[in-house]
């Protein structure tokens, strides 16, 4: 939890993840509308289908989205170290959205559904709970009058880890537009990263820095799901 404490631009780091995942998208438009699609088929024994359904479409601008977004909180709002060991397990995390539900959707010819828009519902508000939230605590942060203080408040008041809540909706997003059970793995173990991994460290670097305050925070507040857990 060190990195947490150490402030750096990471400038380096930062340029070399953003590199890795343009080239995971890359990979992602070639399986689904560039031909990459006829060598998965044949080493997948997956029937090619005639037309590209719209759904292909819809997992790409998820995934330039999320690049985008991510990108942005990396470079403006992230002022923590970036060490290099994450320049190559961050893109990992993210080829399973970008490449993994690229591959997942491939047989996947339905029309898209009531369901599917419901998910794209999902993936704004997902998007919107992860970005939101962080815009909130870096303004927060800005001002010298909050220095060494913990932020509690706008969409943080809901939940003390809402923008971890934020990725695993637009996770379940790609999940429902992909249509693949297999996909149901890849939210579910985002939940259980954050839940028994990432939140009890994190919690424990926030308490030992901020003491009373974050007691007293996590006494009255959800740690992940708004008024459920």
């Amino acid at each position: 939890m060190s990195l947490y404490a150490q402030k750096s631009g990471s400038i380096k780091q930062k340029i070399t993840i953003t590199i890795i995942e343009l080239l995971l998208i890359y990979i992602s438009y070639y399986f689904m509308f560039g031909g990459g699609e006829a060598f998965l088929a044949i080493f997948l024994g997956w029937d090619l289908l005639v037309e590209i359904p719209q759904r292909r479409a819809v997992i790409l601008f998820f995934s330039i989205v999320t690049f985008l977004r991510m990108t942005f909180t990396m470079f403006y709002f992230m002022q923590r170290q970036l060490s290099w060991l994450e320049c190559f397990t961050i893109p990992f995390a993210f080829a399973l959205y970008y490449v993994g539900f690229a591959i997942l959707i491939l047989p996947n010819e339905a029309a898209l559904s009531t369901a599917d828009w419901a998910a794209m519902a999902i993936f704004i508000l997902g998007s919107y709970l992860n970005t939101v939230s962080e815009y909130q605590r870096h303004i927060f942060k800005q001002q010298p009058i909050n220095k060494g203080k913990l932020y509690t408040e706008g969409l943080f008041a809901h939940a003390m880890h809402i923008n971890y809540f934020g990725d695993v909706l637009w996770v379940i997003a790609y999940t429902i537009i992909a249509g693949s059970l297999y996909g149901i793995a890849i939210p579910v173990l985002l939940f259980g990263f954050f839940a028994f991994t990432n939140i009890p460290m994190l919690d424990e670097y926030l308490r030992g820095r901020y003491g009373d305050e974050f007691k007293a925070y996590a006494a009255k507040t959800k740690k992940l799901i708004p008024y459920i857990w």
